[in-house]
């Protein structure tokens, strides 16, 4: 079916201006130029300044906002890193990829071929600083690989009923066709870099075609004499199998039907580029790891470098959007350091394995015993940091969250704490139970005069406010500032002796990250502490990288991980036995706002799943006091997190966590129907008496039997649910709160 236009008025060309700012260049539509360009310009390539993630892999694509003459509208910065010798001599050879790209656009645009507006390009006047390519933001759009996944699967009608498989396929070889009489050689025409929306453009009659954008332009090359072969190369990555699709979108590309050497040389192409995308995935595979294991990190580019004359062991600087700090030392180099304390973590090692034939013992008597009593269920907790730029806003999202545990990490190297000060005045008057964590860094392990002071300064200003405090932070990363198992003693037992100096206090350590109990073991059963004693054993028990909490590592999921914990705290005489789980979270996929790799990153509706499903698992055993999750309000992980509107926008975990306290606060956990398999059913009393239970599937949904009818059925973000009808229910990854008739 032909397009048929509404003829528009003609338009003038779009006029472009250079710019050079301190470190910057670039060129500006001159129809988006912000009134302050250079201050629009370092605002929007900033990644804080990101209100969506919507790539992250080798490059780095969000959504921001950008100020123009007609008011703010959004745009896509592509981010590019020009790192390593390959791309800073192609970068000199043939520009930047994001010159490259607007250039490409440019072309597009003057041939009339449907892409996205170019708004900016920004290159760093480094060598190795990267590059920004941006765009208008289009809107209602989607990657053509979902459609033509559904299309080669047979479902595109079900999946896509709004977009028309034979109109598409007839314009996206128009499209192509015009952009190759233009002399523009695409040279990566895949589905993932067509982007469709199924509403006509503007401009066209209601009963028009799907309307088809080519993106990803920084491989494409413009002025060049398109042989045949060239073309069928970007017709041939498209992923169309059928045969009668593969006819209307060649036919709609030449004009005619396709017969002879051209459906030859298609054919061949086609299967060819298959083969070697599956060929590249084999060979890939098995030297993945092994690359990753000695090839050099580059960091992200927002991160600033290490200080001037540092040491190999002081290279790390705090990156602002993962709230954490950031080790410039490769692989290779934290190695060479780490053996120069060989004998340190022998000693340790052996400590450990002198104690494991106890902690074993312990461990089984604790596994026999699990369950068999009915237990209180509490312990619901959240972290944060202060958000000095909107304070109001954060505490009315602890008021909606409905939590009454809070732990607020205080940071002891900086110098101005009013902003803590001013939030847990706040939290404790609203009644709310608070703890503090005190991490370390790098500066003040070096310097135990600094540290001692810092300790009783935030001693001073923050006791009056709670009387819990957590020694240190995730001392097995070298990130953040230990090297050996020394430097963490000196450290916390300097700070518990100025803590106990000021009355009653419980102190919580050692603080060891992801499932590393034999660094805990170890630590907490040293002799050099002397009488030093931790009230608590924290942990920050993170299981993200087995992907979902009943999910096993060495054999042992999160339930076991808590047995361990808790027979470790029995066993060690450095620490009470009581256990806590202080810092928790599920990575998004966010890019350098996330603190993990991609590998670990999961989308927002799974993490709320893991939420309340981690919850359950800890707390249900009635051996850890408290789980936090960190933190409320933050990009790549968080609850909330802020997106430039009036209002911090909540995940769908901060309403899962509001459900699981509201439903459970005051609970009484009872012997669970099912805790192996697929289906989990874990039983509780109400405080009001009657009978509720959670239920979900570690997998695949699975079908499972409750004792008695549901009367009230509640979702996972507290949405209420038509009961289901008798005793047999479908379990989700989602859980579920059956609330029970009486028995």
């Amino acid at each position: 079916m032909p397009r048929t236009e509404v003829q528009p008025a003609a338009a003038a060309p779009a006029s472009y201006e250079r710019f050079a700012f301190t470190g910057l260049e670039g060129e500006v539509a001159a129809a988006w130029r912000p009134p302050d360009l250079e201050a629009a310009v370092r605002r929007l390539i900033d990644p804080a300044s990101a209100r969506q993630t919507l790539h992250w892999g080798r490059n780095y694509l969000y959504a921001a906002d950008l100020e123009t003459p007609g008011g703010r509208r959004e745009v896509v910065v592509k981010q590019f890193r020009n790192q390593g010798l390959r791309a800073r001599l192609r970068r000199r050879l043939a520009g930047s990829k994001a010159t490259r790209s607007w250039r490409a656009a440019r072309a597009l645009a003057a041939a009339g071929v449907p892409t996205p507006e170019p708004v900016l390009l920004v290159e760093s006047v480094a060598s190795t600083g990267p590059s920004y390519f941006v765009t208008g933001r289009l809107e209602g759009v989607f990657e053509a690989r979902y459609f033509f996944r559904a299309l080669n699967a047979g479902r595109a009608r079900q999946e896509f009923p709004q977009v028309d498989p034979e109109a598409l396929l007839r314009e996206l070889g128009g499209a192509l066709a015009r952009l190759h009489r233009a002399g523009i050689w695409h040279r990566d025409v895949s589905v993932g870099n067509v982007l469709l929306r199924p509403a006509p453009e503007p401009g066209l009659r209601e009963d028009g075609p799907p309307a088809v954008y080519l993106v990803d332009l920084n491989r494409a090359r413009t002025g060049v004499r398109l042989t045949l072969l060239r073309r069928i190369r970007d017709l041939a990555r498209l992923r169309i199998f059928e045969r009668r699709h593969r006819r209307l979108f060649l036919d709609a590309y030449w004009g005619r039907e396709t017969t002879g050497l051209r459906w030859l040389l298609y054919l061949l192409s086609h299967h060819g580029f298959r083969a070697k995308i599956a060929l590249r995935r084999i060979v890939r595979h098995p030297l993945a790891s092994l690359l990753e294991a000695v090839q050099p990190r580059h960091a992200h580019v927002h991160i600033p470098p290490p200080p001037a004359g540092a040491s190999r062991r002081d290279l790390v600087v705090w990156d602002p959007l993962s709230d954490q700090p950031h080790q410039h030392a490769g692989r290779l180099e934290r190695a060479a350091l780490r053996l120069s304390h060989t004998g340190d973590y022998l000693f340790m090692t052996g400590l450990f394995l002198a104690r494991l034939p106890r902690l074993r013992r312990r461990y089984r008597e604790l596994r026999r015993e699990l369950y068999r009593e009915p237990r209180p269920f509490g312990g619901v907790g959240i972290a944060l940091r202060p958000w000095p730029e909107s304070p109001d806003a954060l505490l009315a999202l602890v008021d909606g969250l409905g939590v009454e545990n809070v732990l607020l990490r205080l940071h002891p190297w900086q110098q101005d704490h009013r902003a803590e000060e001013e939030l847990a005045r706040e939290l404790h008057a609203r009644g709310l139970d608070l703890t503090f964590a005190l991490p370390q860094n790098r500066e003040l392990v070096r310097d135990p005069a600094r540290w001692r002071a810092a300790i009783e300064e935030l001693a001073g200003r923050f006791l009056p406010y709670g009387r819990r405090f957590q020694i240190g932070q995730a001392i097995n990363r070298s990130k953040w500032g230990l090297w050996n198992h020394r430097e963490y003693v000196k450290l916390a037992t300097a700070a518990g002796e100025i803590l106990r100096r000021h009355g009653p206090v419980e102190l919580l350590g050692p603080a060891v990250i992801d499932y590393e109990f034999h660094v805990t073991a170890a630590l907490l059963n040293l002799a050099e502490w002397g009488d030093f004693r931790f009230d608590v054993l924290s942990s920050l028990l993170y299981v993200d990288r087995r992907g979902a909490p009943e999910a096993r590592q060495y054999g042992y999921d999160t339930v076991d991980k808590v047995l361990q914990l808790k027979a470790i705290a029995d066993t060690a005489p450095a620490v009470g036995d009581r256990c806590w789980i202080t810092e928790v979270n599920w990575p998004l996929w966010e890019g350098p706002h996330s603190p993990a790799g991609r590998k670990v990153a999961v989308g927002e509706q799974t993490q709320a799943d893991y939420l309340v499903r981690y919850y359950l698992l800890a707390l249900a055993t009635g051996l850890i006091e408290r789980v936090y999750w960190w933190q409320l309000l933050a990009r790549g992980y968080g609850l909330c997190y802020d997106d430039g509107a009036a209002a911090p926008r909540c995940r769908p975990a901060f309403h899962a966590l509001r459900t699981l306290a509201t439903q459970l606060t005051g609970a009484t956990v009872l012997p669970p129907l099912a805790t192996t398999g697929p289906a989990r059913l874990y039983r509780f009393r109400t405080s009001a008496g009657g009978e509720l239970v959670v239920g979900w599937s570690a997998g695949a949904p699975v079908e499972a039997d409750l004792p008695r009818p549901t009367v009230e059925l509640t979702g996972r973000d507290g949405e209420a649910l038509p009961p289901p009808p008798g005793t047999r229910v479908e379990l989700t990854p989602s859980p579920h709160y059956f609330r029970l008739a009486e028995g």
